[in-house]
């Protein structure tokens, strides 16, 4: 019974000073709201770039043409041709390989309904679509017979068909890439902008034996394109290529470069993680800023109520429930401004998400750990007035003017 009496003196005591109490807890309004603003954006921009890595395909090995070493001279991955057709085929028959697709890559001039657009021109393997996780808006893939016989036949992305075909069905229709008509046979589901800013919407797919042999004239590939059965797999498939193609290669340096899109997903997201936690600990000085505050006031409290707390000791208040009135004020102040600082900080993250296209998340753990933050600092920041005001000498206080 005693507690819930210092619940409604305390309620009373706050009302009297609506405005200093308002004032009061603005510190630990703004230091909450921060926190959880600044955490729900940030979160949300990983779980937005997750999502992108995602679409890529998160269980996806990408081997590079490699190093090479020369007269002296030295190159890093990709500076060299060094990958085959053969080692794709070779690689597809390793454990745990769900999908490989060799990868050659040109910009081309495409024609087509007397219109034309400079694009990126990807010869790959049907498997293309299931290592990068896209999906076919209409039409259909090309075939592993449309590989074995060079055929002439073309996916394409949405920017492409919007360029070319504006306000048309592409499906049926005819590009010309160096003057050689290819089929239009599937139209790519749009996916947007990636990670590094390319629109993967902007490219024309064709069979890989095509862009070698009709379009270009070339016997190695850029890269090989590999899709792990799992993402638990992705590391052992990841060496398990390393050994073959350096059995493959007889090479006495590894002229090729392996690497997982896991590794690019954890780089990424640990970073923005981190970026994370450091503005939600810039965020957090406000708090301090705001228990500072609220200990403050406190004093003050006291010292104009030194009179009341003589009162309520001659009539037998004990210093136990003058400490326990004092503490829940403070604690009262602080877990209500808690509860506004979320409430805002999760208003001001929805609506800066809402303005740049972004998506924002508020993980509930954060709204925990703010309202019990704003809870311990006025436990903390209101300990010292409280044992203050129990310590009064109830003669003294009530001879206090």
């Amino acid at each position: 019974m005693r507690i819930f009496a210092s619940l409604r003196i305390a309620g009373r005591a706050l009302r009297r000073n609506k405005m200093r109490s308002l004032l009061t807890m603005l510190g630990v309004i703004i230091g909450v709201g921060a926190v959880i603003g600044s955490v729900s954006l940030t979160s949300g921009a990983t779980k937005q770039v997750e999502n992108q890595v995602t679409s890529l395909g998160s269980s996806v090995i990408t081997v590079f043409s490699g190093n090479f070493t020369s007269g002296g001279m030295r190159g890093g991955w990709g500076s060299a041709p060094t990958l085959t057709v053969a080692d794709a085929e070779a690689i597809a028959g390793l454990t745990n390989v769900a999908g490989v697709s060799p990868e050659v890559r040109d910009r081309e001039q495409v024609l087509a309904n007397g219109l034309n657009w400079n694009t990126q021109v990807q010869g790959e393997s049907p498997d293309y679509l299931q290592v990068r996780n896209w999906t076919i808006a209409s039409g259909s893939m090309f075939s592993d017979l449309d590989v074995r016989t060079l055929a002439k036949s073309a996916v394409i992305g949405k920017t492409v068909a919007d360029e070319l075909f504006p306000n048309e069905n592409p499906i049926g229709q005819t590009i010309r890439i160096r003057n050689l008509p290819f089929l239009v046979v599937g139209l790519l589901r749009a996916k947007g902008f990636n990670l590094w800013g390319s629109d993967q919407d902007d490219v024309v797919i064709v069979p890989y034996t095509s862009h070698m042999h009709r379009i270009t004239t070339r016997t190695f590939v850029n890269d090989i394109l590999v899709a792990a059965a799992n993402d638990q797999a992705i590391y052992g498939v990841q060496q398990d290529i390393t050994d073959l193609l350096l059995t493959r290669h007889r090479s006495r340096e590894q002229d090729f470069t392996v690497r997982n899109q896991l590794e690019l997903m954890q780089a990424v997201t640990a970073t923005s993680r981190a970026m994370g936690f450091l503005l939600a600990g810039v965020a957090a000085v406000s708090l301090i800023v705001g228990g500072i505050g609220i200990m403050n006031i406190m004093l003050v409290s006291v010292t104009e109520r030194t009179r009341e707390i003589g009162i309520r000791m001659a009539v037998g208040a004990r210093a136990a429930d003058i400490l326990v009135q004092f503490l829940i004020e403070a604690v009262t102040l602080s877990a209500i401004g808690g509860t506004i600082g979320i409430a805002g900080g999760i208003g001001f993250s929805t609506a800066v998400a809402y303005a740049k296209g972004m998506p924002t998340v508020t993980p509930v753990i954060w709204i925990v750990i703010a309202f019990v933050s704003s809870a311990v600092i006025g436990i903390v920041s209101g300990f010292y007035p409280a044992w203050k005001a129990s310590k009064l000498d109830p003669i003294d206080a009530l001879r206090y003017e």
